[in-house]
């Protein structure tokens, strides 16, 4: 196999990374969660709130937003077409998220050497307000996402 992803720009690379990745992606698709935008080191993804992402007070449940937070940190981190994984991650809760609003999680690269990047994602609501803030850590690992010869999609 030729490896013809060095005919990409670094902004369609992410783009070509991230539509290969949403493919094999059951629990974004299962969630609503689509991907906005890719970009080297960054991604935006959105999700509405469903009523049954609700918790027990009628908001939206911490664990739906850590995923949205998650799949953007996720997407950011990946977007070179090397594989990377979540090593560690951290949200805050600052406020709730409501049943039928969209909400978006916007993923952005603080730090990226070696084998390590750090990534901070606010997810806001459809007014704009930052309702949690997530960091990320992640760890590459063997593999690309397209387009090698050796590919490893693990």
């Amino acid at each position: 196999m030729h490896d013809n992803t060095r005919d990409y720009s670094p902004e369609e690379l992410a783009t070509a990374v991230s539509a290969a990745m949403f493919e094999r992606d059951a629990a974004a698709n299962h969630l609503g969660i689509a991907i906005e935008e890719t970009r080297p080191g960054y991604a935006r993804a959105r999700m509405q709130v469903r009523d049954s992402m609700l918790n027990s007070h009628g908001t939206c449940h911490g664990g739906m937003l850590f995923a949205l937070a998650d799949t953007a940190f996720a997407y950011a981190c990946n977007s070179y077409n090397e594989n990377a994984v979540a090593a560690g991650c951290a949200i805050d809760f600052l406020a709730p998220g409501q049943a039928g609003d969209t909400l978006t999680a916007v993923a952005i690269e603080r730090s990226r050497a070696g084998r390590t990047g750090i990534y901070d994602v606010d997810i806001r609501d459809s007014q704009g307000n930052v309702i949690a803030v997530f960091r990320g850590r992640s760890h590459r690992i063997k593999g690309h996402t397209i387009g090698h010869p050796t590919t490893e999609n693990a």
